[in-house]
């Protein structure tokens, strides 16, 4: 009786369930939703690997950039004398200003060590500054001296490739600490003494919330995106069963029900029956003009705001390109150098930019710099930055002179944060001496006459709109008849292709001195042509700027 009872209260749920598998409406709309929800976790997971790829190669670079802007506040020729107690004035001003540019950057630690090197074992500590507001962490700073064992193996590995193998930096993720610290990244970079020697590193260490918090956004985006998506395909899907099926459907069953009882002519059902897929059709056409209607108005619109973006794009390349010099020679009636430069933009207009003027009659000034933005905000930083420099350029001075100036007047109005690097040289013609200095700019590479090109490895000062009140020093270079003077950014030994392995200086070099006695612009097209069949079809992310100089006495 007990399972009679059962069987009866299960009838109406088994019925129930036969009538929705084999309802028409509800099996399209179960496999629509199905294949939307499949659409929508494949195109999520795939683009979620791309954006968090993206994202942590973002950070690697733009902390990279942060520690290697950071080393020119470092001397390594006295990290010794620091560590035995000396110089304490000196030491006391170095780690002040890292700890200004650790909280102007906004970095959880700034940090100078010196690895035990017979086995990376251990190391001691020379500078440490902490933000512990960055990240509502509770660092504690290491003193002078303090010495601790090496985390891990990555990081001996880390250490080994800085001290030994001449990497530029390296990076630790570390997205899921277990010591109770926050998921960020540290990225090392060498600290070099005069003679060029690693003999430190300077890490950074920057929090990475932001990854997960954007990552987990990225994901509830996508399943609240799915699900509308997937309710509104339902709904349109119901009312266009119901309306073109269903309702025909039932007046023929209605039709047919009320002549099998009346059995007395009814209504005709002829439209119905007989162009049924005519009507079906005919509803998919209209519905397809409608939607090809939508479409065509939606893409005049973004043809239009695509134009208009273009000709803004367009009119600010040409601007770009009058505020820098494009016609060569620049100076025909002279002959004591030749004189070529180039530039690429990545993004149609780019923050790279080179100028040079004739002072008077017996001093040639060119500089090349590389600002920190690209697109049209790069772009109007860019004019700024170069009208500044020829402007004070044209007043006199050395060139560690102008770029105080310069940097003083950046820093004083630039509410964007953005900076720039720069690298200035005065060369008087007479003599060939070269007057010269650098605002965290890359190296410049010397040819003398007959040899191959080499990296002259001047002193970097801070880059421009970093801070306030910072000197620079000048350096000076003899300059022969024959010998030549190349200068670049950093778009040319970090040009990358498509396996992401930069070009790099040695690259570089090797192009440079392909031909030795090539005239400046066949010099440039070598180093072009290098940089191209090295990167073939890859996105060219950053502006690729030459300059080379042939002094001819």
């Amino acid at each position: 009786m007990i399972c009679f009872q059962k069987q009866n209260e299960e009838r109406p749920v088994i019925r129930m369930i036969k009538k929705l598998r084999s309802s028409l409406p509800f099996n399209v709309i179960s496999a629509i939703i199905i294949l939307l929800w499949l659409f929508g976790m494949i195109a999520g997971a795939l683009g979620l690997i791309n954006f968090t790829d993206g994202l942590r190669r973002e950070y690697s670079i733009s902390t990279y950039h942060m520690a290697d802007t950071a080393t020119v506040l470092v001397n390594g020729d006295h990290l010794d004398d620091y560590l035995r107690g000396e110089l304490p004035e000196e030491y006391e001003s170095t780690r002040e200003n890292l700890d200004v540019y650790c909280h102007r950057m906004s970095v959880s630690l700034v940090y100078v060590i010196q690895a035990d090197r017979s086995d990376y074992g251990s190391f001691v500590s020379i500078f440490n500054l902490a933000d512990n507001s960055v990240d509502n962490s509770d660092y504690v700073p290491w003193e002078l001296g303090y010495t601790r064992n090496t985390t891990n193996d990555e990081y001996r590995q880390k250490y080994k490739a800085i001290y030994e193998e001449g990497s530029a930096y390296e990076t630790v993720y570390r997205l899921r600490p277990t010591d109770g610290q926050h998921p960020h990244i540290t990225t090392m970079v060498p600290v070099h003494d005069s003679s060029g020697e690693v003999c430190a590193i300077l890490c950074i260490q920057r929090p990475v919330s932001e990854l997960a918090d954007y990552s987990r956004l990225y994901i509830v985006n996508i399943a609240i995106s799915t699900l509308i998506l997937s309710a509104l395909t339902a709904a349109v899907v119901i009312r266009f069963l119901r309306k073109k099926i269903m309702r025909p459907i039932r007046k023929v069953s209605t039709e047919a029900t009320r002549f099998a009882e009346e059995n007395t002519k009814g209504e005709s059902l002829e439209g119905i029956s007989k162009y049924e897929d005519i009507a079906k059709l005919a509803s998919s056409i209209d519905k397809m003009e409608t939607d090809i209607v939508r479409y065509v108005e939606d893409a005049t619109r973004t043809a239009a705001e695509k134009e208009r973006i273009l000709t803004e794009i367009s009119l600010a390349k040409e601007i770009q390109e009058q505020s820098i010099p494009h016609l060569f020679p620049p100076f025909p009636d002279r002959n004591e150098f030749s004189l070529y430069a180039s530039m690429t933009p990545a993004r149609g207009v780019g923050g790279d930019f080179y100028n040079f003027i004739m002072i008077d009659d017996n001093h040639l000034a060119l500089f090349i710099a590389d600002v920190s933005g690209k697109g049209i905000p790069g772009a109007l930083f860019m004019m700024i930055s170069n009208l500044q420099l020829l402007q004070r350029t044209y007043q006199g001075g050395s060139p560690a002179e102008i770029l105080a100036y310069v940097n003083d007047w950046i820093c004083r109005s630039n509410e964007t944060g953005m900076f720039v690097t720069v690298w200035l040289g005065i060369l008087e013609l007479s003599t060939g001496k070269l007057t010269a200095a650098n605002a965290g700019h890359e190296y410049p590479a010397i040819q003398r006459k007959g040899e191959k090109f080499e990296l002259f490895r001047d002193r970097h000062g801070l880059v421009l709109g970093g801070m306030e009140g910072v000197p620079y020093k000048d350096y000076e270079l003899q300059m022969n008849p024959g010998d030549k003077l190349f200068v670049y950014t950093d778009g040319v030994p970090e040009a990358t292709d498509a396996n992401n392995e930069m070009f790099g200086t040695d690259r570089m070099l090797e192009a440079l001195s392909a031909e030795p006695e090539a005239s400046p612009e066949k010099t440039l097209e070598n180093v072009s042509a290098a940089v191209n069949a090295f990167v073939k079809e890859a996105e060219q992310f950053d502006d690729l700027t030459m300059m080379c100089l042939e002094y001819r006495g």
